[in-house]
């Protein structure tokens, strides 16, 4: 009897002791810690970089963790593209491309720690993105025979390719830049900047693709497509040629067989070389990283999908020089990120109220003009 109740009070003990520990994490978290994540894109040894986030979004270097593959190397943006570096929608998993190995490569998210959990060859030549709804999971490869490969992801992050799910795009020199898949997981959409086409693939039960819908984008110069929470999707266009700050963004309704019918066209961002776009998990606001002018547009995105240029329509500027590549927003949507490829920096926004950005300053010590490409945060 005495040791039955010796071993209770031991439990009691330790669950006093653990609880508070539980309890200080769950408040670093409510409190707007995360993680953002980069990756090198090294043609030797491809590497993912995370930095922790405190409350005030400030970030500070973690850890560098090898993808086991090798990226494409290069100077600054050699993939163009959005989507090399993908977090799973409950941000368990963390998606990365070896564009130089052809391979995608699968971490387990531990805060800021990463265990690498699977590695598979990718389907086709230099992956350049990856996105994922539930266990589906769909690569773009950008060299050889431009295509898109599909694989299920288990709980484990171990991936298995499906069975003739490889698609092809509209042609081989397509300059496949973005691809996107619908919050119902129903739609597939892949940019093509070359064409300047946005291909659709309705997504079948066992996740094979139908054949490709081609539909022309709305204004010229398109590059990457993201998915609004309510299923608009989201176009930026760099513009037409010699144009001067003439970038701009679309958007589009989606219907379940792949038509897409604009809805806003060419809205402009003022900016120049405008290529990659975030939305906030709340679905209202949608920002753009416009590379040419070192510069971070907003709009108001409305429940019907119309876009409305926030105040400004410039909310943010870069470093000079910057050439600002990807952006991530945190899964609180308090903060935005900006990989600045060019100079090597972070730079960080504080998401207002009211959609505007706070200029926070940036974190160094990247290496300049080294072909990082891929931004992530929680």
């Amino acid at each position: 009897m005495l040791k039955s109740v010796h071993m209770l009070w031991m439990v009691a003990l330790a669950i006093s002791v653990v609880s508070p520990n539980l309890s200080n994490a769950q408040d670093e978290h409510s409190q707007g810690s995360g993680v953002v994540f980069v990756m090198t894109n090294a043609a030797d040894r491809n590497e993912v970089i995370s930095f922790k986030r405190a409350a005030d979004g400030s970030l500070q270097e973690s850890r560098r963790f090898a993808t086991g593959g090798r990226g494409s190397g290069g100077n600054n943006d050699p993939l163009e593209s959005q989507g090399s570096l993908t977090l799973s929608q409950d941000h368990t998993l963390l998606f990365a491309v070896n564009a130089g190995s052809g391979e995608i490569s699968v971490f387990r998210v531990h805060g800021a720690d990463l265990s690498l959990t699977d590695k598979k060859l990718s389907g086709g030549s230099e992956p350049n993105a990856v996105a994922q709804n539930g266990h589906l999971v769909y690569v773009l490869n950008t060299g050889g025979s431009s295509s898109v490969a599909g694989f299920q992801v288990n709980d484990n992050g171990t991936l298995h390719p499906i069975p003739n799910s490889l698609s092809f795009l509209s042609t081989n020199t397509s300059g496949a830049a973005s691809l996107a898949l619908s919050p119902n997981g129903q739609v597939l959409l892949v940019t093509e900047r070359l064409t300047n086409n946005i291909d659709a693939f309705a997504v079948h039960s066992d996740g094979t693709l139908s054949p490709i819908v081609i539909n022309p984008s709305a204004g010229p110069g398109l590059f990457s497509v993201v998915f609004a929470p309510n299923g608009i999707a989201l176009a930026v266009e760099t513009g037409p040629a010699g144009g001067q700050n003439a970038s701009a963004i679309s958007s589009y309704a989606v219907a379940s067989n792949g038509t897409l019918t604009p809805i806003s066209t060419s809205v402009p961002t003022s900016g120049a070389a405008s290529c990659w776009n975030a939305v906030t998990p709340n679905g209202e606001w949608v920002y753009t990283s416009n590379a040419g002018s070192s510069t971070i547009s907003g709009f108001t995105i409305a429940t019907n999908g119309t876009l409305t240029a926030l105040p400004g329509t410039i909310l943010g500027t870069n470093p000079t020089g910057a050439t600002n590549l990807d952006i991530a927003i945190g899964a609180d949507g308090k903060f935005l990120y900006s990989l600045d490829g060019k100079i090597g920096t972070i730079s960080t926004f504080g998401i207002q109220p009211d959609g505007t950005l706070l200029n926070l300053g940036t974190v160094g010590g990247l290496p300049e003009n080294v072909g990082f490409n891929g931004i992530a945060a929680i």
